[in-house]
């Protein structure tokens, strides 16, 4: 038995006549008219969980997404689970669920680049492709996945290349963990062992106990200011993730700022702004590294 949950994004969305613009307009039923071949790959149940587009989507609803797809994945008969979701915040949530869910059952992320106006919706195709998976033995234990144009792709690399191509998404360092061709699932690759930590506080089916949202995402640029660190830093933030140059680097303009927030307790993690490599202290100039 498949669970398949429904969330929003294009997937779900029509043109607007009067506008000329998509919007959501289809729930579970109405998509899953469309798709008449899911019966044919696994038993299924579904849920309305909502019907949001992917810039809707908070660190608070992908919280109670979590929840719900925790409590899904307890159920005995429930052997994986299918989420459809907003294209543009997909990522995020992906990589939310891998970090939190315990379960090596499948979940697998899957949305839409077109519309049901489109003549080239390609919804139909990407959740078919995306219960193949949750139905595969072989995507057990592999962390949650994202299934877009038969690409299978790891939460944890996955990323929207593209505005709105139909092979919008890619791994761009290491390439997918596999495809699906002619409707068989082929793994290529696995991707690296999940962390096995949790919170004993936790819900079943969870690592942590709650989610932290007093959290800033700061990307630094040339001439960068200290003020625009302090402006993001107030008196109840908990943590800054910032997006910096090449290695790990920064303009050391921000550097005493940054330095200021780690000794009054913020969280602060660096990455960076480069699709592949890693960030390191290779460098040891003034904000390197």
């Amino acid at each position: 038995m498949i669970g398949v949950l429904f969330t929003g994004g294009t997937i779900s969305m029509r043109i607007d006549p009067a506008t000329g613009a998509a919007v959501p307009a289809l729930g579970a039923t109405e998509i899953l008219a469309q798709v008449p071949q899911l019966r044919d790959v696994a038993e299924f149940e579904t849920e309305d969980f909502s019907r949001m587009p992917g810039p809707h989507v908070t660190p608070e609803q992908m919280w109670r997404l979590a929840r719900r797809a925790a409590a899904w994945l307890e159920r005995p008969d429930i052997d994986g689970l299918v989420i459809t979701h907003g294209t543009d915040t997909i990522e995020e949530t992906a990589f939310l669920l891998d970090l939190v869910l315990t379960s090596d059952k499948p979940v697998v992320l899957v949305g839409a680049m077109r519309t049901v106006s489109d003549p080239s919706w390609d919804g139909p195709a990407n959740l078919l492709g995306a219960a193949r998976v949750a139905a595969s033995p072989a995507a057990r234990g592999l962390g949650v996945l994202v299934v877009m144009d038969d690409l299978i792709l790891p939460a944890r690399e996955v990323r929207k290349v593209h505005t709105e191509s139909s092979n919008a998404f890619a791994s761009p360092e290491f390439g997918p963990l596999g495809v699906i061709d002619a409707g068989t699932v082929i793994f290529r690759r696995s991707p690296p062992a999940r962390h096995a930590w949790r919170d004993t506080r936790a819900d079943q089916g969870l690592r942590v106990e709650r989610l932290e949202t007093r959290v800033g995402l700061l990307q630094v640029y040339t001439g960068m200011a200290a003020d625009v660190v302090d402006a993001h830093v107030t008196g109840d933030t908990q943590g800054l993730a910032i997006i910096a140059f090449g290695r790990g680097n920064i303009p050391p303009a921000v550097v005493p700022p940054l330095a200021d927030a780690i000794t009054r307790g913020v969280m602060v993690t660096v990455s960076s702004r480069c699709l592949s490599g890693r960030v390191s202290a290779r460098y040891g100039y003034d904000g390197g590294g």
